[in-house]
């Protein structure tokens, strides 16, 4: 996917470049799927090129060093090493910090700079953050770091107050339509439109959500915000289109989705709507931090989800 709809982040990091000093830390902050990771390769190419020297891709380069977490055991290893989709752990360890900052003590191979991503900093384990901050303080010649985050709250004041921050907004509508319109030729019409709004301008949001396949949901549970459901069909259809037994994953996504509509929904609800929509984002939210653990089942669970997205609506039903 090209980098489309972050010409402001471009711009600041291009006139960084221009400068005599350069900063060493950088932190690329924004919600997740905005493209923050692809535009931190993009930039560490930029970074370490040097005139007249072949260049790899960022992937094979060798003074471009990411730090991601591991596959989550040997055959997910395998998986990945086959170009398949795989499980990964949920930090990265200090193990991966110090393995590279050993590597940190040499001189860069093509030229005279090379590049750290961390992607995502806020996948780090407390030790490895300690690690990295010692690299922040006192960074070797020639070293930048950029660290992609998705919650900025989340890391330390001593790492943010090292690092200069480097916004990612959402995408506008039009920007998101290129994007997907590149990434996803083959997505059309209703499918297109769901997955546009359930982005909400992330481009990356988006693809996961056509990738689940739940345009047709979607547009069930963008009704129910609007009609309601007092005899329930509205829900039986939000059932059918999801499969008799959804797996976590899918259930996972319904929720989220039926977050999102309820964010569209806010822009043309009057005040007394609003107060419905807030009280049953929450119950939604409630929901999704329970879901991972929880062993729900999932007819019930759906028919609960349906019931918060008709209790919105302006009718007998939302009113009872």
């Amino acid at each position: 996917m090209r980098l489309i709809g972050h010409d402001e982040a471009w711009s600041v990091w291009r006139a960084a470049r221009a400068g005599t000093r350069m900063h060493h830390g950088w932190i690329l902050a924004g919600r997740e799927g905005l493209g923050k990771a692809s535009f931190a390769r993009a930039a560490a190419a930029d970074l370490v090129a040097e005139p007249g020297v072949p260049q790899p891709g960022p992937e094979a380069h060798p003074d471009i060093h990411v730090l991601e977490p591991l596959p989550s055991n040997d055959d997910e290893a395998r998986k990945r090493d086959e170009g398949k989709a795989y499980t990964r752990k949920r930090n990265i360890s200090v193990e991966q910090i110090r393995g590279v900052q050993r590597r940190l003590v040499t001189r860069p191979t093509l030229g005279s700079r090379r590049a750290v991503i961390i992607d995502a900093a806020d996948d780090l384990e407390k030790g490895a953050v300690n690690a990295l901050l010692k690299s922040l303080e006192e960074p070797p010649a020639g070293t930048f770091f950029l660290l992609v985050t998705h919650q900025i709250g989340r890391l330390l004041p001593t790492v943010r107050s090292r690092c200069t921050v480097l916004r990612f907004h959402p995408l506008e509508p039009q920007d998101m339509a290129r994007a997907l319109a590149e990434a996803a030729p083959e997505l059309g019409g209703e499918a297109l439109e769901a997955a546009i709004s359930a982005g909400s301008g992330a481009p990356g949001a988006a693809l996961a959500f056509a990738a689940m396949d739940l345009g047709a949901a979607w547009k069930i549970m963008t009704r129910l915000t609007k009609e309601g459901d007092p005899d329930l069909a509205l829900r039986g259809e939000l059932s059918a289109a999801l499969g008799q037994r959804p797996d976590r994953e899918r259930l996972l996504a319904v929720i989220e989705a039926a977050r999102r509509v309820l964010v569209a929904a806010m822009a043309h609800s009057d005040d007394t709507a609003r107060l419905r929509i807030v009280e049953a984002h929450a119950a939604l939210a409630a929901l999704a931090a329970q879901a991972p653990t929880y062993n729900f089942e999932p007819a019930l669970l759906l028919l609960e989800i349906g019931g918060l997205l008709a209790s919105v609506a302006r009718t007998r039903e939302s009113a009872a």
